[in-house]
């Protein structure tokens, strides 16, 4: 399930893409806890030691957000396996590290602490612009599931409304309301993660192909949909 890659690292049209970006006024900006909660979930998920939000700038790929891995904000652009994963065609992106499988990019970070293991769901706005990932890595290489990926694209849909919720709010001027918004969100994410917890403790790992676990899972997607379409509609009063 490894994905094939074009001959560039800079698609045709990637001005356009970092422009609608940056309208989106998150581009090297510090951390925030509903972020946070959204790797730390992801994370859990997927039974992984790396889970990061990542924003493909013209040069730079900034982390958001990320739970495990070096202490470091973002790479270079030919460094990161997000940059390569954006130009791919589908919604979620597989690889391994290794530089037959993906020449774009110098993956020496990765390399360096035995990273083999990449998927990533993209980050996609209104006007189909790829603004980045949410990511799993981890060291043992394995192709997910179909139920894997589904659960990602759904995070990866979560974190661009969130996103754009905070836009939202913060071009209105309303820092109180994406505060407010932010700590019920993050309650609700947090919850989520005692859920995951209290899977893993009974079963060692989440198995997100245990039609029960799905279930859960799948229910609690949907209650942060819930909040941010309520929050989203709101906002727009």
């Amino acid at each position: 399930m490894l994905t094939n890659f074009p001959d560039s690292l800079i698609p045709e049209h990637d001005a356009a893409r970092v422009r609608t970006l940056h309208q989106y006024q998150i581009v090297n900006t510090t951390p925030e806890l509903v972020f946070d909660s959204y790797t730390s979930w992801a994370a859990q998920l997927f039974n992984t030691p790396i889970a990061l939000i990542s924003l493909v700038d013209a040069e730079y790929v900034w982390f958001k957000s990320r739970v495990g891995g070096p202490d470091i904000t973002g790479l270079a652009r030919d460094e990161s396996m997000c940059s390569a994963a954006i130009l791919a065609g589908e919604s979620v992106m597989v690889s391994d590290y290794k530089a037959e499988s993906c020449s774009l990019i110098k993956p020496y970070v990765a390399q360096a602490i035995g990273l083999n293991f990449y998927v990533g769901a993209v980050l996609i706005a209104d006007d189909g612009a790829r603004l980045g990932m949410l990511a799993v890595i981890g060291k043992e290489y394995r192709v997910p599931s179909a139920k894997e990926t589904d659960v990602l694209t759904r995070l990866a849909g979560l974190v661009t409304q969130t996103i754009v919720l905070r836009y939202q709010y913060l071009a209105a001027d309303q820092l109180a309301e994406w505060e407010d918004a932010q700590r019920e969100l993050t309650h609700a994410l947090d919850e989520n993660a005692a859920l995951a917890r209290y899977l893993i403790t009974r079963s060692q790992r989440i198995d997100l192909d245990d039609p029960e676990v799905a279930h859960l899972i799948e229910r609690r997607l949907d209650g942060v949909d819930k909040v941010l379409r309520h929050r989203l509609l709101a906002s727009q009063d």
